[in-house]
């Protein structure tokens, strides 16, 4: 039997994200090694593992450190699904430098805690969204399932301990509903999602790249945006405290090389995008979604306040499911060595937001200069971006592109709520008068109709049309 393509594609990511990879160069006898433990597919840590790696930026600037002390350097990469293998490899000792999400960060900074000879620092972040829309819950296309609300009683796959589980208790309690309402199968991102595709449970909640892979895909649309929820939601870099101790000069020339990955995003987002696809298998459209201009991840590698304050805030859920006793987070958050990696300029970009990856330039279409993120979108049309001024202008854009017999690629555009980036074609849109709005949810449309006499919600392709 001939299987859709969206389920083949599925069951191949579903059989790449098993298990560990390991890879590396061939270590000389006399080498010193050092350990990297990284998630390729969680695409919120690239410039921590999978575009640095890609580049070479680590071995770049391990071979230049080698030039002033005479050692040799030998990269071991380890590619793992989640967070949590990454601590227990690191707990044993035999990961010295890692990438994970803020709830994986904390059982991590706690777990090494509980022993001088495991403790463990975060001492940069990769990426972050301020609102929390690098997580989602999605549902199957077509489902029953319309707003939280319809999740009681019903059967939520997410990864116990994980940024997409906090989402869901949260976003459940703000609804005023319970975590006991729902019943949460702990599964692993690839298996929730096969999960869902096969009806075996009513909603999954999960953490970059997965919600945006399964919307692009046709297998899944957006019950609930992360953004909505407006807490903050991170990645980061730790390092083992004894690694760091003994090989300072090594854990700086990792940073630098994240220095370096950060700013190949930053001039290039698309062609970032584009090596991250190609070194995970996952569409590029999807890559660029979250790390690309205007992505709904923002890369910085500088330890904010806000998001320091977000750490914070996690640790309640996380003791209220058993994960997590205690943690000093005075000792594990440590912005010492990428203060003196970063230069002059931290303290000002600490405390900045702005991402730095910003969609630019001038509306081909409504020939208007592109300034403002909240209502700025992107159309991918061949091998080339464009800039929209605002959703009405995207839909013009799109209109010409297929008139003109252009190949669309993606068209993405800011949710009118959350500004959460999102694709044109998967959102609900609204027009109201002559103004077209559009939602990552049909939940968060429906409230806005409700709330605006005269809005109406209509399809993707009679608000193309109009417009």
């Amino acid at each position: 039997m001939n299987r859709p393509r969206s389920v083949s594609l599925l069951i191949a990511l579903v059989i790449g994200l098993t298990g560990c990879t390991v890879a590396g160069q061939a270590h000389e006898s006399d080498a010193e090694p050092v350990v990297v433990g990284y998630q390729s597919k969680t695409i919120n840590t690239v410039t921590a593992g999978t575009l640095l790696r890609a580049q070479g930026f680590f071995e770049r600037r391990l071979a230049e450190l080698g030039r002033s002390t005479g050692k040799k350097y030998a990269v071991t990469w380890q590619d793992y699904d989640t967070g949590a293998p990454i601590t227990a490899q690191m707990m044993a000792g035999k990961i010295d430098i890692g990438s994970m999400g803020d709830y994986p960060l904390l059982i991590n900074g706690a777990r090494g805690q509980q022993s001088a000879a495991t403790r463990t620092k975060l001492i940069a972040v990769t990426g972050y969204n301020l609102r929390g829309a690098l997580n989602t819950v999605v549902v199957a296309p077509g489902s029953p399932i319309r707003t939280l609300a319809d999740l009681k009683g019903k059967v939520v796959s997410a990864s116990s301990g994980s940024a997409g589980h906090g989402l869901l208790v949260q976003a459940l309690r703000k609804n005023g509903l319970d975590a006991a309402d729902v019943k949460v199968e702990n599964q692993q991102p690839p298996v929730g999602a096969s999960a869902l595709q096969s009806g075996n449970v009513a909603a999954l909640s999960q953490f970059v790249a997965w919600p945006g892979l399964l919307v692009h895909q046709g297998t899944a649309e957006v019950l609930y945006d992360g953004g909505e929820l407006g807490v903050p939601t991170l990645h980061g870099t730790v390092v083992r405290e004894q690694y760091a101790a003994g090989h300072r000069d090594v854990v700086k020339a990792f940073l630098h090389a994240q220095l370096d990955a950060n700013r190949l995003l930053w001039s290039e987002p698309l062609k970032a995008a584009e090596i991250v696809a190609k070194e995970t298998g996952l569409p590029s459209e999807v890559v660029y979604l979250y790390n690309g201009a205007n992505g709904i991840a923002t890369f910085d590698p500088t330890i904010k306040a806000p998001l320091r304050a977000a750490l914070d805030q996690d640790v309640p859920f996380l003791k209220s499911i058993g994960v997590l006793q205690r943690i000093d987070l005075g000792a594990f958050v440590d912005d010492s060595l990428i203060r003196e990696v970063y230069g002059p300029g931290y303290d000002a970009d600490a405390a900045g937001t702005v991402n730095k990856a910003a969609l630019t330039g001038t509306d081909p279409v409504c020939r208007r200069p592109v300034t403002d993120p909240a209502l700025a979108g992107e159309l991918w049309v061949g091998e080339r971006t464009q800039p929209a001024a605002d959703p009405a202008c995207l839909l013009r854009a799109v209109k010409a592109a297929r008139a003109a017999g252009q190949q669309i690629r993606a068209a993405y555009v800011p949710d009118a709520s959350t500004g959460t980036r999102w694709f044109a074609d998967r959102s609900t849109w609204v027009r109201d008068g002559a103004a077209f709005r559009p939602f990552a949810s049909r939940a968060a449309a429906q409230r806005y109709v409700a709330a605006h006499a005269g809005a109406t919600v209509l399809p993707y392709a009679e608000a193309v049309q109009a417009s």
